[in-house]
């Protein structure tokens, strides 16, 4: 696990900008970091980021998460919390590149974040994973989190589940299914016209 000043190594050259592999150079939702962690799991790129994408599993490995809900093809309805106390919100994906990039936003959430997942290869043949995140907080609460305490609890938090991440994906050797559609602003880009809606509900994003 690498942390905050390990992890800088990591950051692009360019703050705020990402170079894709087709060669165009998009805006990273971040242009500045709150809390910045990596792990290294032992298995592909590939396997990782199927993985990450199916996110109705994260109840099954997660402290935090309870519930995953698909609300729209890149919505998601989250519901989180510790013991008896529960929060819900909405999380729109408004970036994604299969097996390299993920960035997502809160809808209507206080304190609301952007937040990101970078996978990439490492030299053993498995992927080293980089989640940032960054609080916006609304009013009073942005005095409380620009405490350095609150950024090493927020850290702590996405730490612990990186490597809860971790422990599930190495258990299961390979991913339980995958997404591996591409999403720019919000949108689901769509290599042939979209067919006609179906009354069935879908789960594109996991």
């Amino acid at each position: 696990m690498a942390h905050e000043d390990d992890a800088q190594q990591a950051v692009p050259n360019t703050p705020g900008m990402r170079p894709d592999g087709d060669g165009v150079t998009r805006r990273r939702p971040l242009r500045e970091r709150h809390v910045q962690e990596t792990v290294e799991v032992a298995v592909p790129v590939r396997t990782a980021y199927n993985q990450w994408t199916q996110f109705k599993t994260f109840p099954r490995f997660s402290t935090l998460v309870h519930g995953v809900e698909q609300v729209r093809p890149t919505v998601t309805t989250w519901t989180i919390g510790y013991g008896p106390l529960r929060h819900r919100f909405a999380v729109e994906i408004v970036e994604q590149d299969p097996d390299a990039y993920l960035a997502w936003r809160a809808l209507e959430q206080t304190p609301s974040h952007q937040g990101e997942v970078e996978f990439r290869p490492t030299e053993s043949g498995g992927t080293a994973i980089t989640v940032r995140m960054l609080l916006e907080p609304q009013g009073a609460a942005r005095i409380l989190t620009r405490s350095s305490r609150s950024a090493r609890l927020t850290a702590r938090l996405v730490r612990g589940e990186l490597m809860n991440f971790k422990r599930f994906i190495e258990g299961l050797g390979q991913e339980g299914g995958a997404w591996r559609g591409i999403i720019r602003n919000g949108r689901v880009q769509h290599d042939h016209p979209e067919p006609p809606r179906s009354r069935v509900a879908q789960w594109p994003v996991g």
